[in-house]
This record gives C-alpha cells, sequence and structure tokens, in this order.
C-alpha cells in the first residue's frame, strides 16, 4: 500500500522563500501549495486538508496571526509552524502560546528546512494517530479502566457479562493493573450500583482484619451491643476483599463459615483480587481450598503494562490531561521509546507517578528523557536482554542501525528488509 505524502501549505509574501520550499519539500514527496496572498490563505485552507503550515506573520492583506487564529478553529487537527525573523521573535512566541507547534527562524537553510519539515511531519502522523487511536478506544474506555489491548478488553467484556449475575468474582494481576477499577466496574454496572461497594484491605493484622470484617462484640451499660464490621455494612451490595492472598487461616475459616451460614438478613457478592500465584499456595496448605473456589467463581486476569505498550500513549494523554488541564503537552520521540522499553513494576499506578513528575518537572510542552526517573533513563539493556520480548528487541536493533545511518533507503539495506517495511516499522515503534 502506497503510504500518503504530507499536504502542506506555505503563505510568505517572500516568493524567493517560497520557492526554497518547493524545492526543498518536493524533494522529500510533499505535497506543496505555496502562496504569497495571504488573502487567499483562508480560503485554500477552508478547501484543502493540510497536515503542516508553515506561515509568515508579518503579511499583508491579513496577517498571520489572524489566519493562525482561523487554522485553529476550523481545522485544528492541522500543525501550524511559524517561520519568522529575530525582528518578529515575540509574536512568533505569542503564536506559539496559541497553539503553533514551533518556530521556524529566517534565514532558512535548505537542509534545516528538510530536517524541521520531517520533525513536523513525524509529530502530526503521531498526534494523528494518538487521536485516532482515542476515537477507536472510545468504546472501550470501560469505566475508568482506559486501554486498546485486546487481551484487557477480552478481560474487562467477560467483567462485564458477569456484573448482572450473582456470581463471585477473583480478579487476578500485578500490583498497579487495576484490579479495584474493574471490580468498581462490575459493581457499577450491576443490579447492585444503588446498594453499598465495601472495600477491605486484606493485608492488615489479623485482630484488626477479623474485628474489620465480622464486627466487635462488647459490653454497653451491661447490656450486650455490638459493632457491626463490613460484612454487615455490605448487606446488599458488594465487597472488594483486596488481596486474599495475605488472609490468615484463622480469617479464612470464619470467612467460610460466614458465606456457609443461612443467614437470610445478609445478601453478599464477592469480589476478590490478588497479585500473588495463589495456585501455589493452596498446594503449600496456606490457603483453604474450599475458601478458595467459593470466591473464584469466575476469574478475570489483567496483564501488566509491559505486555500492553500499545497503551503508553492513550494513557499519557490521559494522565497529562488530568495534570495539565487546559495545556498541550506530549512526549520527545527519546522519551516515548525508553517509556515503552521500561518494565513497569508497579504497572500503571507507577506509570501516573512518572508522568506526574515529568510533567511538574518540563519548563515547555514537551516531556524529555531528563525529565524521566533515573531508573527509565538509565536502563541496562544487557541485563534485562533475556528478559524482553521478541519485539523490545527488533525496536532495540532497528534504532541501533537508524542512529548509525542517515539514510533511510542504506538502514533498510543493512537490516535486510525493503523501505516500505521500515517505515511501517518505524510508523509501529515511533521511530
Amino acid at each position: 500500500m502506497k503510504v500518503r505524502s504530507p499536504r502542506v501549505l506555505v503563505v510568505d509574501d517572500d516568493k524567493y522563500l517560497l520557492e526554497v520550499f518547493k524545492i526543498s519539500l518536493e524533494v522529500l514527496d510533499f505535497e506543496i501549495d505555496a502562496i504569497s496572498d495571504s488573502g487567499k490563505a483562508l480560503a485554500l485552507i477552508a478547501e484543502k486538508d493540510y497536515d503542516l503550515v508553515f506561515l509568515d506573520l508579518k503579511m499583508q492583506p491579513i496577517d498571520g496571526m489572524q489566519i493562525l487564529k482561523e487554522v485553529k478553529k476550523v481545522k485544528p487537527e492541522t500543525t501550524v509552524i511559524i517561520i519568522s525573523g529575530n525582528s518578529g521573535l515575540d509574536d512568533a512566541l505569542k503564536a506559539v502560546d496559541l497553539g503553533a507547534y514551533h518556530i521556524l527562524q529566517k534565514p532558512v537553510q535548505i537542509k534545516e528546512l528538510q530536517f524541521f519539515a520531517k520533525k513536523a511531519w513525524e509529530y502530526h502522523a503521531i498526534k494523528s494517530e494518538l487521536r485516532e487511536l482515542k476515537d477507536a478506544a472510545f468504546s472501550s474506555k470501560k469505566g475508568n479502566y482506559i486501554t486498546q489491548n485486546s487481551t484487557i478488553l477480552n478481560s474487562v467484556d467477560t467483567a462485564l457479562k458477569m456484573a448482572e449475575s450473582n456470581i463471585n468474582i477473583l480478579i487476578r494481576g500485578e500490583s498497579g493493573t487495576g484490579k479495584k477499577l474493574v471490580a468498581e466496574l462490575v459493581h457499577q454496572k450491576s443490579a447492585r450500583s444503588s446498594k453499598p461497594f465495601i472495600v477491605v484491605n486484606c493485608n492488615v493484622p489479623e485482630n484488626l482484619l477479623e474485628q474489620e470484617l465480622f464486627g466487635l462484640n462488647t459490653d454497653v451499660t451491661s447490656q450486650t451491643g455490638k459493632i457491626s464490621g463490613k460484612l454487615d455494612e455490605a448487606n446488599s451490595g458488594t465487597i472488594l476483599l483486596d488481596e486474599i492472598g495475605e488472609l490468615s487461616h484463622s480469617i479464612q475459616s470464619k470467612l467460610l463459615s460466614a458465606m456457609q451460614a443461612n443467614n437470610p438478613k445478609r445478601d453478599i457478592r464477592f469480589i476478590s483480587t490478588t497479585n500473588i500465584d495463589i495456585e501455589e499456595t493452596l498446594k503449600e496448605k496456606l490457603f483453604r481450598e474450599d475458601l478458595f473456589y467459593r470466591l473464584n467463581e469466575v476469574t478475570i486476569k489483567l496483564i501488566p503494562l509491559r505486555e500492553r505498550p500499545e497503551d503508553i500513549e492513550l494513557l499519557f494523554s490521559h494522565f497529562i490531561h488530568r495534570f495539565q488541564k487546559g495545556k498541550e503537552m506530549r512526549l520527545s520521540g527519546d522519551a516515548f521509546h525508553l517509556l515503552k522499553l521500561y518494565r513497569w513494576p508497579g504497572n500503571v499506578l507507577e506509570f501516573k507517578n512518572v508522568i506526574h513528575r515529568a510533567a511538574l518537572l518540563t519548563k515547555n510542552d514537551v516531556i524529555e528523557p531528563i525529565h524521566l526517573p533515573d531508573e527509565i533513563q538509565f536502563r541496562n539493556r544487557k541485563d534485562d536482554m533475556d528478559l524482553i520480548s521478541l519485539e523490545e528487541v527488533e525496536l532495540i536493533h532497528i534504532k541501533k542501525v537508524l542512529n548509525r545511518t542517515t539514510d533511510y533507503k542504506v538502514a533498510a539495506k543493512i537490516l535486510g528488509i525493503d523501505a516500505a517495511t521500515l517505515w511501517r516499522k518505524r510508523k509501529k515503534y515511533k521511530i
């Protein structure tokens, strides 16, 4: 399949500069419209869908600032680059605040222009692809669970199908994979949604957990009284037992007795989570089989973030919007590659913290590797090579070849693939 050429509009009253743009960018297989009449620019922008618009600010009869505002209003997806001389630098900086991508300063050299245009096109292509992914993933945003990974989507769909039943669910996955989010989603989509959703952290001292679950008998003014527990509070609703692998044998026995008791006053749906290999605890008799099979009528598995690198951009966009409301921010190519290669032992929770930190550290709208924690910046890939996927090995090798060559055709030859295949792999890995 033929790759579409970028569609570019250049607006500048310097006809010599327009000729430089045409010669420089047509060599790169860009489709160019170059005009010196700013009055005609608005009509062209309304008529055609341009990927990139190079725009001089100092023009008549309509200045570039007006054109920029109109582009952002009628074609907000278009990437606008400002062409500026030193005298107009202040206005150019204002234009960037209004949504322009970058500033290209005069005088413009051909090599610099070609390099800059390629970078602007790569930025536009990544941004367009992310927008398409977000649109495609709209129906995949289940509650607060954001993903486009097919394995996760299947797991969440299974959870949703189980929601209307009273079946007990065990959700398995590493810490930070969103087990609580799925549990909340099941409750929200169930007939119990208007009833209590009670969360119990099982990783607390046994005496405190026993009191929290079952309540406490106490003596009040010489009369027998009782402080209710979470099992009482969850009546008619859902109780989430978070990390059931931490339950002591004593608590397991009491919980099983409570579940087996024929108590017409207690109607509870149990959802449990675990981040451990619970089959091993069953083999070692650390967890009761009879309780396990009562809690595990259906299993939902959530894979770790390192197995769903396609979610990195989607999650980045989600968290940046949360942390930097009203401000657009993006990842540099190098930062993006580091995030995709990192193993994420803390999964989405760790990812959220890393992005929040980076957003606070950067002084502009671009997150660079320097804004990422040391363990991500300086990961020793030699030690990890036997622990990474084939895709990661391929990405590392392709990136190494591209860093040592100046021409994509030469790189493709070294890699033993054709140029079209290399382009597809660059697009896949966002290189």
